[in-house]
């Protein structure tokens, strides 16, 4: 997936390997930065710990988790969205600047 200027701000990003979310891939959570969309979740499209954010699926946040851009497999996007749900409160506070990325890391639970 090509990366834009306007959503992809990976200086804002925080990216979170598969031992601190219990997710098979990498994801990154970030802040609001200049973003004219609400919160989204970048996942990796591969398993394990690689990070490439040019090859990425995107997530909305609320009000349901769900994809929005990307091709995840029907077991990931599950697993994904129940991560999500799981910490929605801690990744909407992030995105918001309520709380920093050692505070996102502190409250993250994995699945």
């Amino acid at each position: 997936m090509p990366m834009d200027d306007l959503d992809t701000d990976f200086f804002l990003m925080a990216n979170l390997r598969p031992k601190t979310t219990g997710l098979p891939m990498v994801v990154w959570v970030s802040e609001r930065g200049n973003a004219r969309h609400d919160v989204r979740v970048k996942v990796a499209l591969q398993h394990g710990d690689r990070i490439d954010p040019s090859h990425t699926a995107v997530f909305g946040v609320r009000p349901t988790p769900g994809l929005i851009s990307g091709y995840l497999s029907a077991a990931d996007q599950r697993v994904v969205s129940d991560w999500i749900k799981l910490n929605e409160a801690a990744i909407v506070e992030y995105w918001d600047g309520v709380i920093d990325t050692s505070e996102l890391l502190g409250r993250l639970k994995r699945v």
